[in-house]
């Protein structure tokens, strides 16, 4: 399978989860839209419909973790919805710690919808800035 330079990011949440687009050739990231989940569950005909449309590479979904380094129950949920991915989709799932994305998102925009969106552009954004050049 030949590696694509496009990531695909995800702000796991119980009620939605929002989904970025980024590029490793740039280390830039887009937000793309929200998708209502019920308790953490999304419409997975959503989600195939966005991987088949980007072809990530790469899959990412944001980890909460306390800011004692510590887990939550959050955590252990989007650590399940990361493993779920993997197996739903057959590609490679990296976890990326989110913390305060919410916070700053919620700072870029009063729009309760695009904060998910925007939320999940940070969490790639912290991806492509980490990652050594592709």
């Amino acid at each position: 399978m030949r590696v694509t330079p496009t990531v695909l990011a995800f702000d796991f949440g119980l009620r939605n989860i929002g989904v970025a687009t980024g590029q490793t050739i740039t280390r830039t990231a887009t937000a793309l839209a929200t998708l209502r989940a019920r308790d953490g569950v999304p419409d997975w005909t959503a989600v195939a419909a966005l991987i088949d449309e980007w072809r990530p590479g790469v899959l990412l979904v944001g980890l909460p973790l306390n800011m004692d380094d510590t887990k939550s129950e959050m955590s252990e949920r989007a650590e399940r919805f990361a493993k779920q991915l993997a197996r739903r989709f057959d590609r490679a799932v990296e976890l990326v710690d989110e913390r305060l994305t919410s916070f700053e998102a919620r700072g870029l925009s009063r729009d309760i919808d695009a904060q998910h969106a925007i939320a999940a552009r940070l969490i790639a954004e912290t991806y492509l800035n980490a990652a050594p050049p592709r």
